[in-house]
């Protein structure tokens, strides 16, 4: 079976699939066992239980483990890429000759997890329902633009659906392996699945009590025979990462949240419990500032390049990631990311290179301006209201001011987040930007594209976005890569989304858990039917 990026005739037989699902549905490496419950924690309460409408691994860590999708990717390998996605609702895949129609053929006997059976009119509906093609609407729907490509959506009876594109799309497989790409049941309104869960996942939602805990439990007819392994998930909900960690390091939990230790951390939590296994990886988490480009004084571009120079990005690494960061652009950089701009690629880009150079510049287009040390621009710094967020902002606070910004902090309740930015009430936040996939259709119509939701910063470039077009249908991957880069070093160059950072993070876990692999990318390793315990 032949997979590469950019390679869009593929055929994939019902035999080959059926093969792979037998090795990967029946690995006896080490000799797994049934039984026991996962104990893991999550650092707040979702903004809702619906994976679609959200743009937070809140929601999709907890949830993920409820629903499928049609494909996935594989949750042993650790890099993701075109070559690891495996088959999961569908059984098989095939695009036509011209690239523009994806068929799937589905799985028999599936069942959704209030009884009723799944079939292709679920998969119709839900990706009708997100690219906005349905009467059904949801309350948010920041991924809107992933499947503007697709033109139509039809069933060939319960087990066949085709995706009818306008042009090629290669990524679109790539988007439907995607964590925040399940399928949802058709017989359920889009937003009464914001407060209940109903998948055919491998576990299925007992309780989510505010500010204590998720509950699921083993799917007993799960359509992959002995899975899951464990009997259930616990997801205790603390809010303090210090005292997430003192759970951890404690043995109350068996598991981290993702990605939740830093490199401080890892230091100390080592030497008080040296038999947990740390796993670094990055997250494809970017730190970033966005800025409300329709109000003043953020639609002067003036103002936006000043706070864009201010920032030290080598401090912030140092500071924030203990020297464990990536700069980069829109996309994630080398070695983890496929489309990345290396550092050096960087270096002439406003904001990258010397940082005391940097600021001079900031500082004489401030007072260009009329602001100065005695008469500094008065603005509120918001960002959301836990430390992986507020580190970082108190010290672009900090940064701002030497260039002639008054810039105090505003925490934002979690919960309230994403509805204040999707509003634009704001004028410059502190944000992570997280891209459910290393590709750049997800990462360039999501958060690039004029009217976007999640283009929090109302960014808008018509002929940048033409090449969008250009690249997305590119089927060659080193032409593909060529305009990538031109299209995201343009970004940069215009303060798009002035980047700070690719972090990296440590997910922890004691050596008793098994098969839990995290990726490079935060938002695609939850399924947990693999995963078991060995005690």
């Amino acid at each position: 079976m032949i997979r590469k990026s950019g390679v869009v005739k593929k055929i994939v037989t019902l035999s080959v699939v059926g093969l792979v699902l037998s090795i990967f549905c029946s690995m006896e490496v080490f000799a797994e066992k049934q039984g026991g419950i996962l104990r893991t924690t999550h650092r707040g309460n979702p903004p809702s239980l619906s994976i679609h409408q959200e743009a937070t691994i809140d929601t999709v860590f907890p949830m993920m483990a409820v629903y499928n999708n049609l494909v996935l990717y594989d949750p042993f390998k650790k890099i993701e890429s075109m070559d690891t996605i495996i088959p999961e609702l569908a059984e098989s895949w095939a695009w036509s000759d011209d690239g523009k129609k994806l068929t799937f053929r589905l799985r028999r006997g599936v069942r959704w997890h209030d009884g009723k059976a799944f079939s292709s009119l679920d998969v119709k509906d839900t990706f009708d329902i997100v690219r906005g093609a349905s009467s059904k609407r949801m309350k948010l729907n920041p991924r809107k633009l992933w499947y503007f490509n697709i033109e139509n959506i039809t069933t060939n009876g319960d087990y066949e659906v085709t995706f009818h594109l306008k042009r090629p799309q290669p990524s679109l497989l790539a988007m439907l392996a995607s964590g925040y790409s399940p399928v949802h049941p058709a017989h359920i309104a889009p937003n009464e699945l914001r407060t209940k869960a109903v998948g055919t996942g491998p576990f299925k939602l007992v309780k989510f009590e505010r500010d204590q805990r998720i509950v699921l439990e083993r799917n007993k007819d799960y359509f992959i025979k002995g899975r899951p392994y464990l009997d259930g998930i616990v997801i205790t909900i603390i809010r303090s990462q210090s005292t997430r960690h003192a759970a951890l390091v404690a043995n109350q939990v068996d598991v981290s949240y993702p990605y939740d230790i830093n490199h401080n951390a890892y230091q100390t939590m080592k030497s008080q419990a040296p038999n947990l296994v740390f796993v670094e990886t990055t997250s494809n988490v970017s730190d970033n500032l966005i800025v409300n480009t329709k109000k003043p004084p953020f639609n002067n571009p003036k103002i936006r390049l000043a706070a864009s120079l201010a920032i030290d990005r080598d401090a912030v690494n140092k500071s924030i990631f203990q020297g464990r960061a990536f700069k980069g652009g829109a996309m994630l950089p080398p070695p983890w990311g496929v489309w990345g701009i290396a550092e050096k690629d960087l270096k002439d880009v406003p904001g990258y290179g010397d940082a005391e150079k940097n600021r001079e510049e900031a500082r004489k287009i401030m007072k260009e301006l009329g602001y100065g040390p005695s008469n500094p621009l008065k603005v509120k710094l918001s960002t959301r209201a836990i430390s992986d967020y507020v580190n970082t902002a108190v010290l672009v606070a900090a940064h701002l001011k030497e260039v002639y910004f008054d810039a105090p902090l505003e925490q934002v309740e979690t919960g309230n987040w994403h509805a204040k930015v999707a509003k634009r009430d704001y004028q410059i936040a502190l944000n992570l930007t997280g891209v459910g996939i290393d590709d750049p259709d997800a990462n360039f119509y999501e958060n690039y594209t004029c009217g976007s939701q999640r283009n929090y910063s109302d960014y808008c470039n018509p002929e940048l976005e033409k090449l969008f077009d250009k690249q997305s249908a590119e089927r060659d991957f080193q032409k593909r890569l060529k305009l990538v880069h031109q299209i995201d070093l343009q970004l940069q160059k215009d303060g798009a989304r002035p980047m700070l950072a690719h972090r990296t993070g440590y997910t922890v876990f004691y050596p008793y858990v098994k098969n839990l692999i995290p990726h490079q990318n935060l938002y695609n390793p939850w399924r947990m039917q693999e995963v078991w315990l060995d005690k």
